[in-house]
């Protein structure tokens, strides 16, 4: 079922809801993770940075100490390459600014270049998925960067700073290789485990809403396991762990096509033999592990190379010319009111831009109440903060710490303490007047959330719907290919599993697609119609594959284990 009902179009305008918005959801499995790494990242260039009487300069070490947020749920070898690519934007981004706040003061021009600098941040953090937090840091600090007054023979020893923190975020974000080398596509493929588990549970009860929710969510959790592993080697010692872990994930996605054959509680043994350091669990049925296997190996030589990257960024257009648009307003209106910090508008403006105009809406929300909140807890924190600079540094990296392990309950939970944290690192330079801080932040905040939602209001995304339309032609074709196959008395070896594989990934695209479409303003009529059919048929056809092939769900065999080593 589709969480859609079958309609031929839907309104051109929705209705924002605030049911929901602030509802906290359950923590992060390695919540602690980023939490740690920020502060082992930030807490050692700040503290060497007081001990030389030189914490005016922390604004650019905490440039490259905030790279270590950045792929937490990648494999190390991916998240090597991640996070070089990240110190380097960051440094890049650096130093536009850097450069524009030497050669003006003009505080319209700075506003302007920081809009377009957020949104080619943005641009290209949604092209290449590099994950939370996404373009928001970035922005933050080049924006911040932009209004701190400087000169061309300062630029390189700021920059310097900038890397050198970044080379040790690096060394913080790869320190656990060596304990457990295998743990973030360990933890990818217990996630999909557990949420196959979850909807195979769910199936024949509740709403088809819930139905539908909960196998989006599960093809979903595929879908990233599958991204995480085929990042690994192919070829020699972690090939075989890759190989093991391919099992379990292949057994997640047909529990998701046949969910009343399935047995929920193996599924969840499976995904609680994989945390720690254990052996990886065996499926117990070899004949169909290497039928499976062989459809994975035919669908990855079949799978065209990715399109380009300038390939990726059209379809983002409308999403950079909303953020270009949003933040420079908000950053005018901060101007036009007097505040000495556009840049807080800016930030929030560019904080608010999510794939539609709906989930901009949420964010909004809980921007606001993040940040006011926010600036409530820095009024209780400020006197204790100006006893001392050493005090000062603590707080920081408590509130940042505490950042990163509420972001993931909700974004505007992580925001009460990011918002002192910003407030706080103003005052490296210098302690200044609270209430003059919380004023000028609030009045910002609002601005910039007001302005930044009516500038997505404005900017509409058109191309959603003709993105549905392909998303729904490539379900079918990908459909058509399975029931080719299916019709065939003996079907090439791997090429029905290849078939059932590429059908999946279809499909959770087109939902996934489908949701963005649903949540912009003004849009044309979306095919709901066509969607509803393209994923009943498709489920259909999935789950007659499953049968096709005789996947045995083992239920009576005991969990047994994988001769292979985390």
């Amino acid at each position: 079922m589709s969480s859609a009902s079958p309609t031929s179009g839907t309104s051109p305008v929705r209705r924002l809801s605030l049911a929901g918005v602030l509802r906290l959801r359950r923590p992060s499995e390695i919540w602690f993770k980023p939490a740690l790494s920020s502060v082992a990242a930030v807490a050692p260039p700040n503290l060497l940075l007081l001990a030389l009487g030189r914490l005016d300069l922390a604004m650019y070490t905490m440039a490259g100490s905030l790279c270590a947020l950045y792929a937490h749920n990648r494999p190390y070898a991916a998240r090597a390459r991640t996070l070089a690519w990240v110190v380097l934007g960051m440094i890049g981004g650096l130093a536009v600014a850097l450069v524009t706040a030497s050669l003006t003061r003009d505080a319209v021009v700075l506003v302007t270049v920081g809009a377009l600098l957020a949104a080619v941040q943005k641009a290209l953090c949604d092209a290449t998925r590099v994950g939370p937090p996404g373009n928001v840091v970035l922005t933050f600090i080049s924006s911040a960067a932009l209004f701190v007054p400087q000169s061309l023979g300062q630029i390189p020893g700021h920059l310097a700073l900038a890397a050198a923190a970044g080379v040790w975020a690096w060394l913080v974000g790869m320190a656990p290789a060596p304990i457990r080398p295998h743990g973030p596509e360990r933890r990818a493929t217990a996630q999909a485990l557990n949420a196959a588990a979850a909807y195979a549970a769910a199936h024949g009860t509740g709403a088809d809403e819930d139905h539908a929710a909960a196998r989006a969510a599960g093809y979903a959790a595929v879908q990233a396991a599958w991204q995480t592993l085929l990042a690994l080697p192919a070829t020699g010692a972690r090939a075989t762990t890759r190989q093991a872990l391919e099992r379990l994930v292949v057994r997640a996605e047909v529990a998701l096509a046949a969910p009343a054959d399935t047995d929920p509680e193996r599924l969840r043994a499976w995904a609680h033999a994989l945390r720690g350091a254990g052996r990886i669990p065996r499926t117990g049925d070899a004949p169909a592990d290497t039928d499976e296997l062989l459809g994975v190996d035919a669908e990855l030589a079949a799978r065209p190379a990715p399109p380009p990257l300038w390939r990726r960024l059209g379809p983002l257009a409308p999403i950079a010319a909303r953020t270009a648009l949003g933040c420079a307003l908000a950053g005018y209106a901060s101007l036009a009111l007097g505040i000495g910090r556009p840049y807080w508008a800016l930030v929030t403006a560019a904080a608010l831009y999510q794939a539609n105009l709906t989930l901009t809406w949420s964010r909004a929300v809980q921007r606001v109440v993040g940040n006011l909140a926010g600036v409530l807890l820095f009024a209780a924190i400020a006197p204790l903060a100006h006893l001392g600079q050493v005090l000062l540094v603590l707080c920081c990296l408590a509130l940042n710490f505490g950042a990163e392990a509420l972001i993931t309950r909700n974004y505007w939970l992580g925001s009460v303490c990011v918002t002192p944290m910003a407030l706080l690192v103003t005052e490296f330079a210098g302690y200044q007047a609270t209430g003059d801080l919380m004023t000028e932040r609030a009045v910002d905040t609002v601005v910039g959330a007001l302005v930044g939602f009516l500038a997505a209001v404005v900017v509409t995304n058109r191309r959603a719907g003709n993105r549905v339309e392909q998303a729904v032609t490539a379900a079918d074709r990908a459909r058509e290919r399975a029931a080719r196959l299916l019709a065939e008395p003996a079907p090439a070896p791997g090429a029905l599993e290849a078939a059932r594989r590429g059908l999946a990934v279809a499909l959770t695209d087109l939902r996934a697609t489908a949701d963005g479409a649903a949540g912009e303003w003004w849009g044309r009529a979306l095919p709901q119609e066509r969607v509803v059919l393209a994923e009943r048929s498709g489920h259909r056809t999935l789950a007659e594959a499953v049968r096709r092939q005789a996947v045995r769900p083992d239920r009576g065999a005991g969990t047994r284990t994988e001769d292979v080593r985390p």
